[in-house]
């Protein structure tokens, strides 16, 4: 391990400093452009190696230690912003050129204080960050920049795609735009009069000692919670994040603002729009884990009773369910940082995660292509997901008629 360190460390200090002297100025320019796009490529996949093989070591605990800074603006200039090829720009940034860019115009408002780095290279040192949840130690010196930088850089970031971002793509849909949500979940699930499927993201954390039963879950890990609600495409639009991995999904929602806005009648339209034949709010579709209400439908519990009526409705809304299951992989899959959260403080992960999420919306509204490959980082039996059942003293015993409004229709319009 103490070798691995020293190579690492070398590595760093005699190649961040760029190409040698007597290859720099050969050639002619298109030559050199290849050559160093080449050079600092290999340089960072044999730092990017050294640092899987450090990881796979689980039993070795490295150290943090002091990096030198090194003022290395070559590979940000030269490399990424002039040879990176379409294909480097979604692996690395997980969005095409012109997205970045257009990410970048619209974070300027925020990010326009005098800085000794380029707004552009602050968001793309944020953006690295999130996308491959590399340390701050193995960032600073593609970048340039000493680790503390890497850290500013996430957080001033991750504020501004909140503050900026978040109110432009993940917010609650107007009453015309719920209509669309309806129309589109029935025409791609089978499932009418729904305008969204409802579930919890546990971020996995290193708990501070004294708060470590707070933040362990049902399934014996520490987590962050997080409550989430998504349209049929898979986007999101309701987000409640921060909460202790203890806590259970029923206590979490009762605690949302999306508890709140259903309460008070702000969530749907008013009057509410008919359904079979009466007036019947929109529905949102849940897991075991909430409770059954007139507006969030959830399974029967399959205790060998059920109906074939009941039976179908169960496929049909567990089928349509999977569509929060599909987001939740884009989106760790897109944003590694979401697997893992070793460096990040309690105040500031509910904020980053706001940010992924919203970075996700941008990605999945401006057509970024999805790299089936980055699911291969996703490894489900490591973080088995909690899920303890509502108790039943929560139900609403008038939902259950909205439930076996939604038998009879699967019953009348059949598979869909």
């Amino acid at each position: 391990m103490r070798e691995s360190r020293r190579l690492l460390l070398h590595l760093v200090v005699h190649g961040a400093a760029g190409p040698p002297r007597e290859m720099a100025g050969r050639g002619d320019e298109p030559q050199r452009a290849a050559w160093l796009r080449q050079y600092y490529t290999q340089r960072q996949k044999r730092l990017m190696t050294l640092l899987i093989a450090r990881r796979r070591r689980s039993s070795c605990y490295f150290h943090p230690r002091a990096w030198p800074s090194f003022r290395n603006a070559d590979w940000w200039e030269r490399v990424v912003l002039k040879d990176f090829q379409p294909r480097d720009w979604l692996e690395k940034f997980r969005m095409s050129k012109e997205t970045f860019f257009y990410v970048c115009n619209q974070l300027r408002p925020k990010l326009s204080h005098p800085s000794t780095l380029p707004l552009e290279q602050r968001v793309a040192v944020a953006i690295w960050h999130l996308a491959t949840n590399v340390e701050y130690q193995i960032i600073s010196p593609l970048f340039g920049v000493g680790p503390s930088t890497v850290q500013n850089c996430v957080k001033e970031v991750s504020y501004a795609i909140v503050l900026l971002l978040k109110p432009l793509y993940l917010r609650l849909p107007s009453e015309q735009e719920l209509e669309n949500m309806v129309r589109i979940f029935s025409a791609r699930w089978g499932f009418p009069h729904c305008i969204g499927a409802l579930d919890s993201l546990h971020v996995p954390i290193h708990a501070p000692a004294h708060l470590g039963a707070d933040y362990c879950n049902s399934q014996g890990w520490h987590s962050v919670l997080t409550q989430v609600t998504v349209d049929g495409l898979g986007q999101f639009w309701d987000i409640c994040a921060g909460f202790p991995g203890s806590m259970e999904n029923n206590t979490v929602l009762e605690n949302s603002s999306l508890w709140v806005l259903a309460r008070e009648g702000h969530l749907f339209p008013t009057p509410p729009k008919h359904f079979m034949g009466r007036a019947q709010k929109y529905v949102l579709l849940g897991d075991a884990s909430y409770p059954l209400r007139d507006w969030i439908l959830k399974p029967y519990p399959e205790d060998g009773t059920l109906t074939p009526q009941q039976l179908q409705f169960n496929y049909r809304l567990k089928r349509a369910h999977s569509v929060i299951e599909n987001a939740f992989l884009r989106l760790k899959a897109r944003w590694q940082f979401l697997l893992k959260c070793d460096d990040c403080s309690l105040d500031l992960l509910p904020t980053v995660i706001l940010a992924c999420c919203t970075l996700h919306n941008v990605c999945e509204a401006h057509d970024s292509p999805f790299n089936d490959e980055w699911l291969e980082v996703i490894e489900p039996a490591e973080f088995s997901k909690p899920c303890q059942p509502a108790p039943m003293s929560m139900d609403d015993s008038n939902a259950e008629e909205v439930r076996e409004l939604m038998c009879k229709y699967f019953e009348s319009y059949g598979e869909g």
